[in-house]
Order: structure tokens, then C-alpha cells, then sequence
């Protein structure tokens, strides 16, 4: 059962380490590996959450430089651009704390494929659409990005409570609409998404660590380690990708995909 288990661990963390930071939604991908492999279960549900704190390891293992204010290496300026960084990533953080605290209890029965199939769909059509607008980026530093820009940012954030968004897409699109590169959308998403699945972590924790057995804490710290590691190789492909290309492969993708589960569901099944 153990060893069956970890094959289940094992793929299921991979599959998050490669979609958490593209924006084709690790929590809808996740539902659906669960459901094909056949790993349920209250752990099962603290599983998804807490894996994803490897992938929070591997933003702040690639850019502890620009994240980290108290290195002596920086100059005062340096250190006030970086305290300035997490400033707005905290103050784009806050909607999903309040939102979360208020309407997280009931987010459980949206948990399910067609809900995702949907939201894959309508995810991929906006990504595409949005990439047609061609419109020239006025943002191209966080630096000048403003405040209330990052707090906008974090509102639509928020929609990914909903499975299938994609807190990537939701958080990297929403950016661009307000005039940020894709550059410095997809690197403001990566690091909000460390106080964001940091919190979400904290929260499963809570509510189930006291009841995972010393296996199931073997299984987590597997997870963690192999999304870590795929994490890594996906960010510096992701970061390389968007130089030279548009996000229009994402949203075909998602698409596909939405139609695909959408017919398995609902005709074959």
C-alpha cells in the first residue's frame, strides 16, 4: 500500500511541479490525476495544498537574490527596491486572505471535473483573446508598478479559488490587462505565490497535521522535494520561453484540454 502510495505521490508532484507556475491551473490537473489514479481522501485533498510548498522553494531558490532585502552585497537602494517588492506583494495578498477566511469552507463542492473543464475553457479563450489586443506594455519593472495595480492584481487572484482558473493565469493575465509586460506579469505571479501558498499551506496544515500519520509525512516530504525540483526546470523554461513567445500555446492547450475532459465526462464515462 505504501509503495503504491508513493508512485501516486510521486506522479501527482510532478504534475504540480510542472503546472503551478504556468497558467494552465496545477489545481485542476491535480483533481483530474487524483480522480484517473485514484488517490482520495482527506489526505489526499492536504496532499495537493502542501506539495505546493516546494514549488513556493524553488521562486525563492532562484531569486533569493532580488528577494532577499538584508543582503550586504546591495546598496541602500537596492534593498528599499526589494523592501518596496514585497510591500506590493503583500498588499496584493491581502484580497485572497479576506476572501479565503470568509468563503474557503465552501469552495469544496466546485472540486470537480466539469467545473474544471469549464474554467480550462474559459481561461484558454481569454488568454488568447487578450494576446490579440497587441497593446504596447507601459509596465516594465515592478518597480513601476503601483500599489494599487498590485492590489488589483491580487483581487483578480481571487478568481482562482475557483478549480481550473489557474492562479497563474488569473494573477499573469490580470497584470498584462493592466499594463505590465509578460516579463514582469509572470514574475510579480511568482512571487505572490509565495504568501499565497504559504497561507494555504499553513491553513491545510492546521487542519489536518494533527492527524497524518509518520507515512503520510514521508509522502509529503517526497512531494515537496520532487515539485521543488521540477519546479526549478519549469520557471527557467517558462522565463526563457515568454522572451521570444506569446502565451497563445497555453490557451489552445487549455482548451483542448477543457473540451477533452469535458467529452470524457459527460459521453464516455
Amino acid at each position: 500500500m505504501f509503495v503504491n502510495d508513493m508512485i501516486k505521490v510521486i506522479i501527482l508532484s510532478i504534475v504540480e511541479g510542472i503546472t503551478e507556475f504556468l497558467p494552465i491551473s496545477s489545481t485542476g490537473h491535480l483533481i483530474l490525476v487524483n480522480h484517473w489514479i485514484e488517490f482520495k481522501g482527506s489526505f489526499a485533498n492536504a496532499f495537493d495544498v502542501i506539495i505546493q510548498f516546494g514549488a513556493i522553494l524553488s521562486v525563492v531558490c532562484l531569486y533569493w537574490k532580488k528577494l532577499n532585502p538584508f543582503s550586504k552585497r546591495k546598496s541602500m537602494r537596492q534593498k528599499r527596491d526589494t523592501m518596496n517588492l514585497w510591500m506590493k506583494v503583500v498588499t496584493a495578498f491581502i484580497p485572497a486572505v479576506i476572501l479565503g477566511l470568509l468563503i474557503g469552507d465552501y469552495l469544496d463542492q466546485l472540486f470537480n471535473p466539469t467545473v474544471v473543464a469549464t474554467t480550462l475553457l474559459l481561461g484558454g479563450i481569454a488568454i488568447i483573446l487578450l494576446e490579440k489586443r497587441r497593446k504596447f506594455p507601459r509596465i516594465n519593472s515592478i518597480q513601476e508598478m503601483t500599489f494599487r495595480t498590485a492590489f488589483i492584481i491580487g483581487i483578480i487572484q481571487c478568481l482562482a479559488m475557483v478549480p481550473g482558473t489557474s492562479r497563474s493565469a488569473a494573477t499573469i493575465i490580470g497584470a498584462m490587462l493592466l499594463g505590465a509586460n509578460r516579463q514582469v506579469a509572470a514574475e510579480f505571479s511568482f512571487f505572490l505565490a509565495i504568501p499565497t501558498m504559504a497561507g494555504a499551506t499553513v491553513y491545510s496544515l492546521m487542519k489536518t497535521g494533527i492527524n497524518i500519520t509518520s507515512n503520510q509525512w514521508m509522502l509529503l516530504l517526497v512531494g515537496v522535494i520532487v515539485s521543488f525540483i521540477v519546479a526549478l526546470a519549469v520557471i527557467a523554461f517558462f522565463m526563457k520561453y515568454i522572451k521570444k513567445k506569446d502565451f497563445k500555446v497555453f490557451g489552445y492547450y487549455r482548451i483542448i484540454l477543457g473540451v477533452l475532459i469535458l467529452a470524457y465526462f459527460n459521453f464516455m464515462n
